[in-house]
């Protein structure tokens, strides 16, 4: 029979997309300020595998992965969701949005998004906020799922996600260290 336990931390990232890196920089500044410093900034890859975003942005969107130094408690990912909404509100102009902030979590089995979009593969996590398994670690590499957005699944993307994971592995070791 199973019992109830404490599950472990995630490695907090977001991804970021904007016209220009000067509004990436600039709302990874607002998140550091509630959340403290990144330990990991991938590198700006060209967010164009959809032009959904076109209408609201404009054409040649950047993007880039940040991950945080300071695990989180897996629920803190519903008011981290309301953060980034705030940050994407404060930022806007015109009614329009000039950055998109994406959180998420990396355990060592999976990688998770939040969104505030229903759908049938999301699960309703509280406030507003559905979560939804992306990428499922199988062979010592991140596998895509039917629903997995094609930039998540990229080799780039990949490449930055396994350093995550390596950094979040040793992460867990210390802290599971500190729970003995």
């Amino acid at each position: 029979m199973s019992e109830p336990h404490r599950p472990a931390p995630a490695k907090l990232f977001v991804s970021i997309f904007a016209p220009e890196e000067s509004l990436i920089d600039k709302a990874l500044e607002r998140l550091e300020s509630v959340l403290g410093p990144h330990d990991l900034k991938g590198p700006l890859f060209p967010f164009d595998q959809t032009d959904y975003y076109e209408p609201e942005f404009g054409p040649h969107l950047v993007r880039r992965f940040v991950s945080f130094e300071r695990l989180i408690e897996q629920e803190a990912i519903v008011p981290i969701k309301h953060l980034a909404w705030k940050i994407e509100k404060e930022m806007s102009r015109e009614g329009k949005r000039r950055v998109n902030i994406d959180p998420g979590y990396i355990l060592l089995e999976r990688l998770v998004l939040v969104t505030f979009k229903n759908f049938s593969h999301r699960l309703y996590l509280g406030q507003g906020v559905y979560g939804e398994v992306t990428l499922i670690f199988r062979k010592g590499r991140f596998e895509a799922l039917p629903w997995t957005y094609p930039d998540y699944a990229s080799p780039e993307a990949q490449e930055v996600f396994m350093k995550m994971r390596a950094r979040y592995k040793e992460e867990l070791k210390a802290w599971r260290d500190a729970l003995r």
